[in-house]
């Protein structure tokens, strides 16, 4: 009895697991066939596999659009914010786990709570701040909105991650006369690796995904990002569902990437964070 209900018990985990991967997954892979399709093909035979891998959807997004220069924009957007974010956000992860100030505890509530603040009610004042510094429809002026909305979670994960590096090897690096960077960045940087990747995919994805502030900070095609640049090409391409999965799928396959590369950091940040306090 008991060998049955384990059984039972193992056929509705393994149930429950594979659901959640076909509704994970599956979009993503219908999408990617279907913009092997022709639209016919796609309206007529949406879930069989394509009869050979037909890149004219790819060919035909590239030649006729802007989505190479959205493309380049939104890389060199991302990867800007993600490394100055970084590199700002670290050091204050490392200062509110090692250093005690004034204030210390309510500057940190404080910058905690911008996570609650949502991005709608911002947005007048962000909006009037980067037109009046003449950063507006600037790919500057969409960096440094992207740098600031990973401010909290940064240093939430960053100062968990740096608060479980032992303060005793600052000391004996101390005792050997090492000054504030050579403690931060030889001895405590390289121990908080899963915490600087966590870190880094969740600003890397947010910033390559965001939409909202692209639109209102954006005017010119030059300037957009692929999620904003996806928005118009989904108003010329609506019934050309070859292009459009195409481009749909080159917006998405670099974040997809990008995660399954870190993955494993960031597992091994989850599994450090929930050891130590």
């Amino acid at each position: 009895m008991k060998i049955l209900k384990n059984l039972i018990l193992k056929v509705v985990m393994y149930a429950i697991l594979l659901f959640v991967v076909l509704i994970s997954i599956g979009p993503i892979l219908w999408v990617m066939m279907s913009s092997m399709k022709s639209s016919k093909d796609i309206l007529n035979h949406p879930f069989t596999l394509p009869e050979a891998f037909n890149l004219s959807g790819y060919i035909n997004v590239i030649e006729t659009t802007d989505i190479v220069i959205n493309f380049a924009n939104s890389l060199i957007i991302t990867i800007s914010a993600t490394i100055i974010a970084l590199f700002i956000y670290s050091l204050s992860g490392y200062i509110f786990a090692k250093f005690d100030f004034k204030f210390k505890k309510i500057m940190y509530v404080v910058l905690s709570l911008t996570l609650l603040i949502p991005s709608h009610a911002t947005s007048q004042p962000i909006f009037s701040l980067i037109n009046a510094i003449g950063l507006y429809d600037t790919r500057m002026g969409l960096m440094l909105v992207y740098v600031a909305r990973g401010l909290a979670i940064s240093i939430f994960i960053l100062r968990t991650s740096f608060y479980n590096v032992p303060k005793d090897l600052d000391v004996a690096a101390k005792i050997d006369s090492a000054n504030f960077w050579q403690i931060f960045y030889k001895i405590n940087l390289p121990l908080v690796k899963p915490g600087l990747a966590t870190a880094a995919i969740m600003i890397f994805l947010q910033t390559w995904n965001e939409f909202y502030y692209g639109i209102i900070l954006t005017t010119s095609s030059v300037n957009r990002t692929l999620p904003v640049a996806l928005q118009f090409l989904n108003d010329t391409l609506s019934y050309n569902y070859t292009n459009l999965f195409a481009a749909i799928v080159i917006t998405a396959v670099p974040s997809i990437i990008i995660y399954l590369c870190m993955q494993q950091r960031i597992q091994e940040s989850f599994v450090t964070s929930g050891l130590k306090g």
